[in-house]
């Protein structure tokens, strides 16, 4: 082999070899990276947990809301479990639901949705509001403006009686007064100007309040809609 030859040769084999020390080398960077940016984001402080903000609340304060949900100041925010504080603060009965969320590089953020009360429950001389699934989740100082009052027999009944309230069209929700449920199966609405609506059951709900929203401007006393395919309206 002359001389010129065994140069190119050379070179060739220089080149190869570099090509293989480069992969290497760029191998290593990488892992050396992303190891780094482990490291920062899981294990050091650098982007730990320093403020949590709340966004959402209304009757509730953002005191309470952060007290509840025990945030982990100080732990790396990649690694904060943020379903488990999410599950704490809905453990307030006020709560309807919660979304918590990171906001880099230091923040937890948790949105709450309050429960809307659709009533008020009196029951042994205690008022306390109910939304549209029947939680009863505050205790009030009496009837409130605006909200039916629910009198029942049990826990249940005011629940059954709850999701009626939630299922009326809102300008016939607004004429009901109040709502007696002696069982889960026989509540009665009281509407203003002295009328009344024979309900039945909470079975059908939707399809009784439909008949509800025709009959209701029609001229009669009680208002039977328990059997939503034959009501009934009479002067009482």
């Amino acid at each position: 082999m002359n001389r010129p030859t065994e140069r190119a040769f050379s070179r060739r084999q220089w080149s190869r070899r570099w090509a293989v020390w480069r992969r290497a080398l760029a191998g290593l960077v990488v892992v050396g990276l992303v190891g780094a940016a482990g490291w920062l984001v899981f294990l050091s402080d650098v982007l730990a947990v320093e403020t949590v903000e709340v966004e959402g609340e209304r009757a509730l304060t953002a005191e309470r809301i952060t007290a509840v949900a025990e945030v982990p100041i100080g732990e790396p925010l990649a690694r904060t479990d943020l379903d488990q504080i999410a599950a704490r603060i809905e453990r307030i009965r006020e709560v309807h639901h919660a979304d918590v969320g990171r906001s880099w590089p230091h923040t937890v953020v948790v949105t709450v949705t309050e429960r809307a009360p659709v009533a008020v429950v009196e029951r042994d001389g205690v008022y306390r509001l109910v939304d549209a699934e029947g939680v009863q989740f505050r205790v009030v100082k009496g009837r409130q403006k605006g909200l039916p009052t629910i009198v029942a027999g049990g826990e249940r009944a005011a629940e059954e009686a709850a999701k009626v309230v939630a299922v009326l069209p809102e300008d016939v929700a607004r004429r009901v007064t109040r709502l007696d449920a002696t069982t889960m199966d026989s509540i009665t609405l009281r509407l203003t100007g002295g009328r009344e609506v024979v309900w039945g059951s909470a079975e059908e709900s939707e399809r009784k309040a439909e008949v509800l929203a025709v009959l209701v401007e029609r001229k009669g006393k009680v208002l039977d809609v328990s059997v939503p395919s034959a009501p009934t309206v009479s002067l009482g």
